[in-house]
């Protein structure tokens, strides 16, 4: 944590001095338990969120580079793909032309 001043056990180890119209240091105390307890809390919740932070960068880096080599492998086979079906549509329509006109052919010679 930085730019924290005071741990828990700064807090309870403090001491005031006592003045002859001062603060009840009954009061003071209780105060201060209840100061230190917060303070326990919110450190622990602090450590708490900065390890799921740590974990949630680790992921992201993680993904990050799954979706960079993803992009990396995927630019080339989409056009790889779409080439591919382009060249198979072209040849089935040559051969619907090529076998379709011999096949016409064929049977207007064979009719007479």
């Amino acid at each position: 944590m930085e730019n924290v001043k005071l741990t828990p056990k700064d807090i309870v180890n403090k001491h005031f001095k006592p003045k002859m119209r001062g603060y009840d240091p009954a009061d003071v105390d209780e105060f201060l338990d209840s100061v230190i307890q917060d303070y326990e809390t919110y450190a622990k919740e602090n450590q708490r969120l900065q390890a799921e932070n740590d974990r949630l960068v680790s992921k992201v880096d993680e993904l990050t580079k799954q979706v960079a080599v993803g992009k990396s492998g995927q630019t080339s086979r989409p056009a790889s793909n779409t080439t591919n079906m382009d060249i198979l549509k072209r040849l089935s329509n040559l051969e619907r032309h090529v076998f379709g006109a011999q096949l016409n052919d064929d049977n207007h010679s064979n009719q007479f």
